[in-house]
């Protein structure tokens, strides 16, 4: 079992930054690869990155390629989400999300563990 907290979310101009962090439980983190999800409002969630359970390997959605940037610190149980150049329609609740034995898929139904989310507004 694993149990995901996510905070650093808030509301930032266009153009600007935050860090997102997602602590974890247990004592087998570095055992499951990351993910870390979005959805807006009245939309579909998504996928935002992914990292293997190493941190060697990281994918991204489209969307957000070139600007956030997903990391690891498996000695602190924690994941992060880099967002630079923040656009409004970055605005969403992001969750982060843990696959076991996996690699940072983009697909949902391959995540068993899933944060509450933590809202981020970019205004314009």
């Amino acid at each position: 079992q694993v149990q995901l907290v996510e905070s650093g979310g808030g509301l930032v101009q266009a153009g600007g930054s935050l860090r997102l962090s997602c602590a974890a439980s247990g004592r087998t983190f570095s055992s499951y690869a990351m993910g870390w999800f979005r959805q807006a409002p009245g939309k579909e969630r998504e996928f935002v990155a992914g990292i293997s359970w190493s941190g060697g390997s990281t994918y991204y959605g489209d969307s957000v390629k070139g600007r956030f940037t997903i990391s690891r610190d498996n000695a602190k149980n924690t994941v992060y989400l880099q967002m630079n150049s923040l656009k409004p329609e970055d605005t969403a609740v992001y969750y982060c999300a843990a696959q076991a034995l996996g690699y940072g898929s983009r697909l949902q139904g391959e995540y068993a563990y899933w944060g509450q989310g933590t809202q981020v507004t970019v205004s314009s």
